[in-house]
């Protein structure tokens, strides 16, 4: 049973999960870091994270360990914050170090916890949307961008009594909602993050220069509405988006002049509103890192083949995407003309 004591671990010390570790650890909760590499378990120990931003300004040590396998004990809560790509590994890592009635709260972009799900078993995880932005300086440098809130749910909605345990952990980083529609919730950002992240690394651009452009624009909606198809045939409710603001099902709504300009106008408001945001996806090809296109586009694809829905648009992307990481295709603007327009 979680209480709020429960020894808890965060599994990934980047911006989101250093961030939210450091809170819970200067709130006095029983809380354990795994950070990767040695050079930041060493900083968490001592002197401790650096935290600045929206959040103020603190430095707390906590206790940290560079690899699940150093984990001091088994634990109730896991926080997972890695990379898409990398949670997977530390899922199947993370199984002995669980208790037996432990949870693992997936903080990823994307969506992994149905992937997550095959491997710890569905009961065990918990679907959480992070709307809050952070960066990670260097090491154990952390800031707090902008405010928002974690959004926390059942993964097949059903009422589960962990839920505000969990909450009040992490309503030391954060304010916390409980949703009856995580899944809603979780697809609701990954449509409008699968359009900034994938263009920005095919381009190269940033989002403001990318959304001047009329094409750009139409693939961006082309991009949304198929994955509001597919959310359609997965009889799948989408939650707002943008804060509430972003009513999905309006937004793909008509096919008519005035309907096409208004979605037009709206998409290039969030390119002004947001003009010099890097892809994150473009900055891991700059790194020379994989991107987290299977977890976004690519779960489009995915649900889209196994609903008999057509995905051409976001299909082509993830194709692109992964030729560019396999070093095939070279990051440019030149990539948007192959896209189809749907």
């Amino acid at each position: 049973m979680l209480t709020s004591e429960s020894p808890t671990a965060v599994i990934g010390a980047g911006a989101i999960g250093g961030i939210t570790a450091a809170l819970m650890a200067k709130a006095g909760r029983n809380v354990e870091l795994v950070c990767k590499h040695s050079q930041t378990t060493d900083r968490a120990l001592y002197p401790g994270l650096r935290l600045r931003g929206v959040c103020g300004e603190h430095e707390v040590r906590m206790q940290a360990v560079t690899n699940i396998g150093e984990l001091s004990s088994p634990k109730d809560i896991v926080f997972l914050a890695t990379k898409a790509n990398d949670c997977l590994i530390a899922a199947r890592q993370l199984a002995p170090f669980l208790t037996d009635d432990g949870v693992v709260v997936s903080l990823q972009n994307g969506i992994s916890e149905d992937a997550l799900g095959e491997i710890l078993g569905r009961g065990r995880v918990i679907g959480c949307v992070v709307g809050w932005g952070a960066t990670m300086h260097e090491p154990g440098e952390l800031e707090m961008t902008s405010e928002g809130e974690f959004v926390l749910g059942n993964i097949d909605a059903q009422p589960d009594e962990r839920l505000p345990i969990i909450k009040s952990f992490l309503e030391f980083a954060r304010p916390t909602r409980i949703s009856d529609n995580i899944m809603g919730e979780l697809y609701s950002k990954l449509i409008v993050n699968s359009c900034i992240n994938s263009l920005g690394a095919l381009s190269g651009w940033p989002l403001g220069q990318l959304l001047k452009s009329w094409r750009v624009r139409s693939i961006f909606i082309a991009q949304m509405r198929e994955a509001m198809a597919v959310a359609a045939a997965m009889k799948l409710k989408v939650e707002p988006g943008g804060g509430g603001k972003l009513d999905y099902y309006r937004f793909v709504k008509g096919n008519g002049p005035l309907a096409i300009l208004k979605r037009h106008l709206y998409v290039k408001a969030i390119g002004t509103k947001y003009a010099r945001i890097k892809s994150s996806s473009l900055q891991s090809l700059q790194r020379g890192r994989p991107t987290e296109v299977d977890y976004l586009n690519g779960y489009i694809v995915e649900k889209g083949k196994a609903f008999g829905v057509a995905t051409p648009v976001n299909e082509a992307i993830v194709r692109m995407i992964k030729q560019i990481e396999e070093g095939s295709r070279r990051i440019t603007p030149d990539n948007i003309a192959e896209l189809p327009l749907a």
